[in-house]
């Protein structure tokens, strides 16, 4: 029998019994249990928020759960994955000063890597990722499929998160 997702005793039974299934199945990709969880809290807000998501003509829903957080698991991990690229990138070229470049002008390119960095810091985190996404070459059309987002959503969060990038660093 399929759970009425919108009635709160059968969705907190579903989520009793069905949590922590998609919590191994988000700690098998992720390896970290803080990670997995939230994985899982945002599956399920998700599905209380948006019962209709869930089809039972597809399936069960316990197959719908487990395939959702190994989804959004592997979403995380390749979140996680782009922002370690783009450090790894930027300490890089920080590290690289061309043979022709001053000293002044090396110690100049560092600093701006660091700005741009701390900005990235400071910009909420969809936004940071989407933009990180956009940077590791990815179409926001993509975004939006690896994300589980909407495309209109994946676009707001990359303009978003240039303007406050780019008035950031002009206030820098």
């Amino acid at each position: 029998m399929t759970p009425d997702l919108r009635d709160r005793a059968q969705f907190d039974r579903a989520y009793r019994d069905l949590a922590p299934g998609a919590r191994n199945a988000a700690l098998r990709v992720l390896g970290d249990h803080a990670a997995a969880e939230d994985v899982v809290q945002d599956l399920f807000m998700d599905l209380w928020e948006r019962p209709q998501a869930y089809d039972p003509r597809r399936g069960p829903l316990r197959a719908y759960v487990a395939m959702v957080a190994r989804a959004r698991a592997i979403d995380r991990w390749r979140a996680g994955r782009a922002l370690a690229r783009a450090v790894d990138r930027s300490t890089m070229e920080a590290d690289a000063a061309p043979a022709a470049e001053s000293a002044a002008e090396g110690v100049l390119r560092r600093e701006r890597s660091r700005q741009v960095l701390r900005v990235l810091d400071e910009i909420p985190r969809p936004q940071r990722e989407a933009l990180l996404l956009t940077g590791s070459g990815l179409a926001h059309h993509e975004i939006a499929r690896v994300t589980g987002t909407a495309l209109g959503t994946v676009k707001g969060r990359v303009r978003l998160g240039m303007k406050k990038a780019r008035t950031a660093l002009l206030a820098a």
